[in-house]
C-alpha cells in the first residue's frame, strides 16, 4: 500500500542555475522581478540527497519562486533541533529519527519522501562492512561485537537489530558505537569496529579498498523500505503554508529528475563529497520516490517500539503526509 505524496503547483518564472555546492544558494530575482523566497534545508552529503543538489543545478527551486540554501551535518538526529529552532526551514532525516522526535513530542512534519531501498537484497545502496578477512560471514556472527552507524538509535541500527534477531543472532549482545559515514571503513580496517552500516558513495569505496559487505541492511529489513524524509517545523508548515508547497514541488521535480537520469545523479555526487571518479561509476543508486509506501514506515515503526527506540509507535495518517 502506499500513501500518495500530494501537493500543489506553484509556478513561477525562471532563470537557470549554473553550479551548486554545499553551502550555496541560488541568488537570482525571479524573472517577473519578484524575490525569492529564500530556505535553507540541512543534509547529510551522502547519495540520498543527490535529488535536492540537482534540483538546485537544474532551477527546480527557483522555478518555484525558492532560493536555496544547502547546510550539512553527520546525521539526522544533528539536523532536527536546527529545524526546531528555526535555523533551517527544512531538514533531511532518516525516518527513525524523525519517529524519535515525533515520540518526543517535538513539532515536526514530514513534508516529502526523499531516498528508498532499492529493494535488491545482493545489491543496495546501504551495507554492513567488515574486515576482507574477518571472520565474520553475516549478521548472526556479530553477537558480542561492535558495530558502527553515523548516528545511535536511528534507523541504522534499528534494521540491523531486527534483521540480526531474526537470523538468530543476539542484537542485545552487540555494541552500536557513533561514527560518521566517511569515518567507518577506517574504523573498520583498523579494528575499532568490527563492522559498520555504510551508504554510498562508502558502500563502494570500501569494497574497492578489499572490505566486504554481510549484508544490504535496507534492503533485508524490506525491499520497499522507506529510509528517509525532508521535514519542516510544525511552525514553519503553519505560518507558511505557500513556501511549504513550493518547497514539496520542487522537491517532487528534483526526485522524478534524479530518478530519470542516474548519471546525473553521480556526476552531482561529485560536487558534494570527494568520491574519485571510478568509485562513482561502480555505486549502487537508491530509488527516489515521489510516494512512501505506509506499510514498510509502518514495519519500521513497529521495530522501533519492538527495540526501545520510541514509547509509541507513530500513527501513519498523521506522521507520513
Amino acid at each position: 500500500m502506499k500513501k500518495k505524496f500530494m501537493i500543489g503547483l506553484a509556478a513561477a518564472s525562471v532563470i537557470a542555475l549554473s553550479a551548486c555546492s554545499a553551502g550555496t544558494d541560488a541568488t537570482t530575482p525571479a524573472a517577473d522581478g519578484d524575490a525569492l523566497t529564500p530556505v535553507t534545508v540541512g543534509v547529510i552529503p551522502i547519495a540520498d540527497t543527490a535529488p535536492l543538489y540537482l534540483g538546485l543545478e537544474q532551477g527546480f527551486f527557483e522555478e518555484e519562486g525558492l532560493k536555496l540554501t544547502i547546510e550539512t551535518a553527520t546525521g539526522g538526529a544533528a539536523i532536527v533541533p536546527a529545524v526546531v529552532s528555526g535555523d533551517y526551514e527544512f531538514g533531511f532525516s532518516n525516518l527513525i529519527s524523525l519517529m524519535v522526535a515525533n515520540d518526543k513530542g517535538l513539532p515536526l512534519e514530514v513534508v516529502s519522501p526523499a531516498v528508498a531501498s532499492t529493494g535488491d537484497v545482493d545489491s543496495d545502496f546501504g551495507a554492513v562492512i567488515v574486515k576482507g578477512d574477518s571472520p565474520v560471514t553475516s549478521l548472526a556472527d556479530l553477537d558480542g561485537g561492535t558495530v558502527s552507524g553515523n548516528s545511535l538509535n536511528n534507523i541504522v541500527d534499528t534494521v540491523m537489530r531486527s534483521s540480526i534477531d531474526r537470523l538468530g543472532g543476539d542484537s542485545s549482545s552487540i555494541s552500536f558505537v557513533e561514527i560518521p559515514f566517511p569515518d567507518a571503513s577506517a574504523a573498520v580496517e583498523n579494528g575499532q569496529v568490527d563492522a559498520a552500516f555504510v551508504v554510498e558513495p562508502f558502500v563502494t569505496a570500501a569494497l574497492e579498498s578489499g572490505q566486504r559487505v554481510i549484508s544490504y541492511g535496507y534492503a533485508d529489513f524490506d525491499v520497499n523500505l522507506d529510509v528517509a524524509a525532508y521535514f519542516s517545523s510544525a511552525a514553519t508548515v503553519s505560518a507558511d503554508p505557500e513556501m511549504v508547497t513550493k518547497f514539496q514541488a520542487a522537491m517532487t521535480k528534483s526526485l522524478e529528475y534524479a530518478q530519470a537520469n542516474p548519471d546525473a545523479v553521480r556526476a552531482i555526487i561529485a560536487t558534494f563529497t570527494a568520491t574519485p571518479e571510478e568509485v562513482l561509476a561502480k555505486i549502487v543508486l537508491p530509488k527516489f520516490p515521489t510516494e512512501f509506501n505506509v506499510d514498510a514506515v509502518t514495519a519500521l515503526g513497529d521495530a522501533a517500539l519492538e527495540y526501545g527506540v520510541v514509547e509509541t509507535a507513530p500513527d501513519m495518517s498523521t506522521f507520513l503526509p
